[in-house]
């Protein structure tokens, strides 16, 4: 008699354990978003998760082009931020996300080794013919970006190497296989004295905008709908700033 109780009251506590374990899983928005927004976007999560106890954000980062083509290609993801409105409208053309919302902004900056050794102070310098320049590929928001204050500004720059994303141009300067590479000014921030920084003139710069939308095909629209909201809203512009992030 014994046995038979114990048995069903053990299946019980399996199916609980089973149902909470289904219930996490449901409660994972997949984020797919911009390199650049990856030291942001960690932050929020944790944010997110401590106001919102049991939902979590995953997160794929990477170049907005990149993404957007995984989108397209039916890789699962619950939310798409990108680092340009080019991008995003691509999707919302395809039908594959709601109305985007702009959720911050973003200049370009020009990042070079410690103590800027080569004595780089602006757009202009980039040409020197001894200068190893790394850009990212023209198709990636910031490499585009970039090519459009080089063209403004009259400045004709022949990259040593074309980067996916702007992580990868940050990463060759940090290394010294390039002097200097056009990067956000969040990521110079983000690199915290393993690069520096040098600005460009507003009148020369580019504003990137950043939208953010839920997929149409969202395996968890509720937990995408509940991340997007968080990011919107005051607590999560807050912490967008504290990383160097424009308002929108």
């Amino acid at each position: 008699m014994q046995v038979r109780f114990l048995r069903p009251a053990l299946a019980l506590v399996l199916a609980a354990c089973f149902a909470a374990q289904t219930s996490a899983a449901d409660e994972t928005a997949t984020v797919f978003a911009a390199a650049s927004l990856t030291e942001s976007f960690t932050a929020i999560s944790e944010a997110f998760t401590a106001k919102h106890p049991g939902e979590h954000a995953k997160f794929s980062f990477g170049a907005s082009s990149a993404l957007a083509t995984q989108l397209e290609q039916g890789a699962p993801a619950d939310v798409i931020a990108t680092a340009d409105e080019v991008t995003m409208n691509r999707l919302v053309d395809a039908g594959l996300v709601d109305a985007p919302h702009t959720f911050a902004k973003n200049r370009l900056a020009i990042a070079v080794e410690p103590k800027n050794p080569k004595g780089i102070h602006g757009l202009a310098d980039l040409a020197k013919p001894d200068l190893k320049v790394v850009l990212a590929a023209e198709q990636v928001p910031v490499g585009r970006y970039a090519r459009q204050v080089l063209a403004a500004a009259k400045v004709t720059v022949t990259p040593v190497s074309l980067e996916p994303d702007v992580k990868a141009v940050l990463t060759k300067v940090q290394l010294g296989e390039a002097d200097a590479g056009i990067v956000y000014a969040t990521d110079v921030n983000a690199a915290k004295g393993k690069v520096a920084g040098v600005e460009i003139p507003e009148a020369q710069n580019a504003v990137a905008v950043y939208p953010i939308a839920v997929s149409k095909h969202a395996a968890n629209p509720a937990a995408a709908k509940a991340f997007v909201e968080f990011v919107l809203s005051a607590e999560g512009r807050a912490i967008l700033e504290r990383f160097g992030f424009a308002a929108p």
